[in-house]
Formats: structure tokens, sequence, C-alpha cells
């Protein structure tokens, strides 16, 4: 699962065509709407309530800073969601 704010919608778009080349198959909760109404919010409520309901073992979120996307996820029972700004920070 994967969601992104208007910020992130370049590197979402690598980062689905990254895991797609390797056969990783990929939702993304994007809308198409993104840019012009900022509703990051509900993006990263769908992706975390996704994953809580066992569509998807994991999720990315990308948002400009990273914080909004976590707090809204973190909200969410049973998610934890973080902040990471390099792949040591991803992996744990």
């Amino acid at each position: 699962a994967i969601g992104a704010d208007d910020a992130a919608i370049e590197l979402k778009d690598l980062i689905v065509a990254h895991l797609q080349q390797r056969d990783i198959p990929v939702i993304d909760y994007t809308t198409d709407r993104v840019a012009e109404t900022g509703i990051y919010p509900d993006i990263a409520y769908r992706v975390a309530q996704a994953i809580r309901e066992e569509k998807h073992r994991r999720g990315i979120l990308l948002c400009g800073t990273g914080i909004g996307m976590s707090i809204v996820a973190n909200k969410v029972p049973g998610i934890r969601a973080a902040q990471c700004h390099d792949t040591y920070s991803a992996q744990r």
C-alpha cells in the first residue's frame, strides 16, 4: 500500500515503478485530486486502515515532511508509523 501528498507524488511514482519492476504488487491510495485538495489526512488514514484490516502487510506514506502522514496513521489503532530519512531508519 502506498499513498502520497502533493509534495511527494513524483517520488511515489518512482517507488511504484520500482516495486512493479520487481513484481511486487502495490496498491496506490493517492487520489488524482490530492494536488488541488490537500487531502493527505484521508490518504494516510486509508492506507493505515487497509493495513489494519490486513489487506496489506506494509505501507509507504510519503509527504513533504513525513510528519503529517505519520501523525494521521498513528491515530489508527494497531498502526505504528514513523518518519524515516534514511534506509537504516526504514529497516529498523
